[in-house]
Formats: structure tokens, sequence, C-alpha cells
């Protein structure tokens, strides 16, 4: 389920790049959001909690 969930992650960081024409307004915040999630569930997959 955990790895389900980082694959999600994983494909919504690459979908709010600023580099994409639906994304290009938003600026860097949503990624900078995004990335954040992303490490915090890489962390806890390594560290066994989800």
């Amino acid at each position: 389920m955990g790895t389900i969930l980082l694959v999600i992650l994983i494909l919504a960081l690459i979908g709010v790049l600023p580099t994409w024409n639906h994304s290009r307004s938003w600026g860097y915040g949503p990624t900078g959001i995004t990335g954040i999630i992303v490490v915090v569930l890489i962390v806890l997959l390594i560290t066994g909690r989800l």
C-alpha cells in the first residue's frame, strides 16, 4: 500500500512541475509541498511505519 502511494505522489510531483502548460502559472509552491510529502513518505517507508 505504501509503495503504491509513493508512486502516485511521485507522479503528482512530476505533474505539478512548472514546465507543463497547465501548471506554469502556479509557480514552485505545489512542487515544494508535494516534494515534502514524498520525502516524509520515503522516511516512513524506510523506518517501517507505513
